[in-house]
């Protein structure tokens, strides 16, 4: 699963993907600064799996991760081809979430594209560009579909058809693909083959100064109304924040930080963990001796998918899954006493996995 790091020049996308992500994007005072996107692969924060790691004693502890992709600043008539408008797109259509980067804060040191720091005008500029690529999408597509929904009879084409002019509908009144809702399974399959930029899941974040790290300030204020309804989440950040953190060498320097900042987690941590709720990704855990390891997967995935994950040949051969709950396994302290109390769940193959979920798979291939 990817995610890509979007906004208009000089807005902090690449200060915040350096903090992400141990590959350095280059970050300087000029728009464009980021040419090609760059891919970073990035541990996601989970205290679970240090507090088993306590009890268990492994080789090693293997937290679940994420992709984040650093792309290039995109300017008024992108979907036209400005600027890097093309590229820009194309790096988006790949992704799988969008981080859109707004910048909240004031500093005449820093040029800003448009002159002026408004990061409502600047939201709007991004949703504009990507709403004017769907339509063109849409447009495309309904030339297609239109003379078999309405002349062949084609029942499918006839679902997509609708759909199209539901999304056409909304884009045209100025609103997202993602404002959608569909609600039959044929409508929602139709709407994910038509790869809408505007469909993608969105988190707004905020970037502000140093001060307004904790508490948001006045711009902030205005893009959480500027999107309410829109089906969206976001997030307050200071970029240079957490490049300062990320330079101090110890756990207990990086504390002490933010505790001065009036701050309970760094900035990254919740980041990375927006983009993982964003994505509807969940982790269940394997723990042994080797190593304690998480392992990501879709949210309402059941228990043969989620043994897939791991190998084909589990999930191709499912027979049980032994699932112990996370609280269970930190309360009796051992995998054998959780047994004796009769609390490891035997589940067969409509079992829902749940978030923390601690699996051991039985198979036969």
């Amino acid at each position: 699963m990817k995610a890509g790091i979007v906004g208009l020049p000089n807005v902090g996308k690449s200060t915040l993907f350096n903090c992400l992500s141990s590959a350095k994007a280059q970050a300087a005072n000029f728009p464009f600064c980021t040419i090609d996107a760059q891919m970073g692969q990035v541990s996601v924060p989970d205290e679970r799996l240090t507090k088993l790691a306590e009890i268990v004693h492994p080789g090693r502890i293997v937290p679940a991760v994420c992709d984040i992709v650093d792309i290039a600043g995109l300017v008024k008539g992108a979907s036209k081809g400005e600027g890097l408008g093309n590229q820009f797109l194309a790096n988006i259509r790949e992704c799988d979430a969008i981080i859109h980067v707004l910048r909240c804060f004031d500093d005449g040191n820093i040029v800003h594209v448009d002159g002026s720091v408004d990061p409502v005008r600047d939201k709007e500029i991004i949703d504009m560009e990507l709403q004017i690529k769907d339509l063109e999408t849409l447009e495309n597509r309904l030339k297609r579909v239109e003379k078999a929904a309405r002349v062949g009879g084609d029942k499918q084409a006839k679902i997509e058809l609708d759909v199209i002019e539901a999304y056409k509908k909304a884009i045209e009144a100025g609103n997202s693909a993602r404002t959608v809702q569909f609600e039959t399974e044929d409508e929602q399959n139709a709407a994910k083959g038509l790869f809408l930029l505007t469909a993608k899941p969105v988190l707004y974040v905020c970037n502000v100064d140093d001060k307004s790290a904790s508490t948001g300030n006045d711009y902030t204020r205005a893009v959480e109304k500027a999107i309410e309804g829109e089906d969206a989440e976001m997030l307050i950040i200071s970029a240079q924040t957490e490049a300062d953190i990320a330079e101090l060498d110890t756990y207990e320097e990086k504390q002490m930080f933010l505790e001065d900042m009036g701050l309970k987690e760094s900035g990254c941590n919740r980041l990375i963990k927006a983009i993982y709720h964003l994505l509807t990704l969940q982790t269940f855990i394997t723990a042994g001796e080797m190593e304690v390891k998480a392992w990501t997967f879709r949210k309402g995935w059941k228990a043969p998918q989620c043994a897939g994950v791991i190998h084909t040949d589990f999930e191709k051969g499912f027979i049980r899954a032994e699932v112990i709950k996370y609280d269970d396994y930190i309360k009796y302290g051992s995998e054998a006493a959780v047994r004796e109390a009769g609390k490891m769940g035997v589940e067969g193959k409509e079992y829902v996995v749940q978030d923390g979920d601690i699996m051991h798979f039985r198979f036969n291939v």
